[in-house]
């Protein structure tokens, strides 16, 4: 990751202000790491334009690592997001109890208007439940991983140690 001293020297960042370069967007640590997987795996299920921009304005506010939760959202991305968008929607049939529909493809911003009318109650609940469960596990999956590492080290360390004396 980059130092604040160095991206100051870049100066592309001076335009947004002081806020972005403190320590925490762009340190890696336990809290920031498991906090930015939260943040981008959330934003990454919730089908709205600017989710990179929302991802920055989340790892802004609750302090944790820009890189990572900007980069996160990426996970849907042209090739995934039928795939994705198309979970989330049986998802949220089945939580609010909605027959799923049958959709059928064609390529047109008509196409979009109708379907959209038809499954967005759906499609809304199962992108915020999906995007809360995976991104919960992104949290708790980094914060249990960075802990058996830090354990193994000390282990390491001390076996190390035991050796020496």
């Amino acid at each position: 990751m980059p130092s604040p001293a160095r991206l100051r020297k870049h100066g592309t960042l001076n335009i947004l202000g002081e806020w972005v370069y403190a320590s925490n967007l762009w340190h890696i640590n336990r809290y920031s790491a498991s906090m930015a997987f939260f943040v981008g795996l959330f934003l990454a299920f919730i089908p709205v334009p600017g989710q990179m921009l929302l991802a920055a304005l989340g790892a802004v506010m609750l302090r944790c690592n820009l890189p990572i939760s900007v980069g996160l959202v990426w996970i849907t991305n042209p090739l995934t997001v039928p795939a994705i968008f198309y979970l989330a929607y049986q998802v949220g049939a089945l939580i609010i109890d909605v027959p799923i529909k049958e959709i059928e493809f064609a390529l047109s911003i008509q196409w979009v208007e109708e379907e959209l009318l038809r499954v967005w109650r759906p499609l809304v609940a199962g992108c915020l439940l999906c995007g809360l469960f995976f991104g919960s596990l992104g949290y708790f999956v980094v914060n249990v991983l960075w802990r058996i590492r830090v354990a193994r080290q000390w282990k390491k360390r001390k076996k190390r140690r035991s050796q020496r004396s």
